[in-house]
């Protein structure tokens, strides 16, 4: 009896951590994916990241067992996620900051949490708890303050442009990807379901790409190289790997709750990286969507 409670607070740690490992390695593709817009196109951009990715998941599984390597009876709730989290949100994103910013995607995307709530319970029968609901809300208020840097006519004063609505559009597709990956991964591993997702991809993404680089050929240069290669490798395999086990390990709700860290992570990096200034806000937002995110995600599962 005693094995159950201490199995279950590992398990809910280990999902923690690695919702913000995935979080922390996409705060660096929204910043390189804002560098790289004068290089490469979105559509480009994405399929080299999950071709480079997918190449690498398959080398890991080519041992794993069969059942592992064929989508079987998931087909449908895969292609959803396919759908949703590499055709959808990718381009979305990529699209949205060669015409907004990245402020402007922070706080979008911060809803994503909340529509991931309301819509995990109609899909697959797991509705968020009142728990994930407060921490969720706390982790947007966070980012709306993080944005702003604690000045409401700063808030009120954001100009939202076309670019935004490929952000509302992403934040949907992203709630969405991560509701059906909860449901896949009740009957394979996280690394199957990032494989199996992003190989049903990779032919539309090839064929678009190859028509976007008609018009938007590829500068390449070593610091392009460099800025796709990262991207390829650390939030997209990386990333998506240990975003799919923690929704395994806490639950469509209890992962996205966590969400809200990306632009805590992009704060503290343009700090460290940058020389931005840090002050009062970024303390008790960014504390505040930690706060959220462990609230959120430390309930009953």
């Amino acid at each position: 009896m005693a094995t159950e409670p201490v199995a279950g607070l590992r398990l809910r740690l280990r999902g923690i951590a690695l919702a913000n490992v995935a979080t922390l390695a996409w705060a660096t593709n929204a910043v390189l994916g804002r560098w790289l817009k004068d290089d490469v196109g979105p559509l480009t951009l994405t399929a080299l990241r999950f071709t480079v990715a997918t190449s690498a998941l398959a080398l890991i599984l080519r041992r794993a067992p069969h059942a592992e390597r064929r989508p079987g009876a998931d087909r449908w709730w895969l292609l959803g996620m396919s759908l949703m989290g590499v055709l959808g949100f990718s381009p979305l994103l990529y699209l949205g900051l060669r015409y907004s910013t990245a402020a402007n995607s922070s706080l979008i995307q911060g809803f994503s949490p909340l529509i991931t709530a309301l819509i995990a319970g109609f899909i697959i029968g797991e509705p968020a708890s009142a728990r994930q609901k407060l921490g969720a809300l706390a982790g947007l208020i966070g980012v709306a303050g993080l944005v702003c840097r604690g000045s409401l006519t700063s808030l009120m004063g954001l100009a939202f442009n076309p670019g935004d609505l490929m952000f509302v559009a992403g934040a949907v597709a992203w709630a969405l990807y991560s509701v059906f990956a909860r449901r896949v991964m009740r009957s394979r591993s996280a690394l199957s379901a990032t494989f199996l997702s992003n190989l049903m991809a990779l032919p539309v993404l090839l064929v678009v790409a190859a028509v976007e680089w008609q018009h938007v050929p590829i500068n390449l240069r070593p610091a392009t190289i460099a800025a796709i290669a990262h991207i390829c490798l650390v939030p997209t395999l990386v990333g998506y790997w240990s975003w799919n086990r923690s929704v395994q390990d806490l639950g469509a709700g209890g992962a996205m709750v966590l969400y809200n860290t990306l632009p805590l992570y992009g704060v503290i990096m343009g700090a460290a990286l940058l020389g931005e200034p840090l002050g009062w806000p970024h303390l008790v937002f960014g504390g505040l969507i930690v706060a959220g995110g462990l609230w959120g995600s430390w309930g009953k599962q």
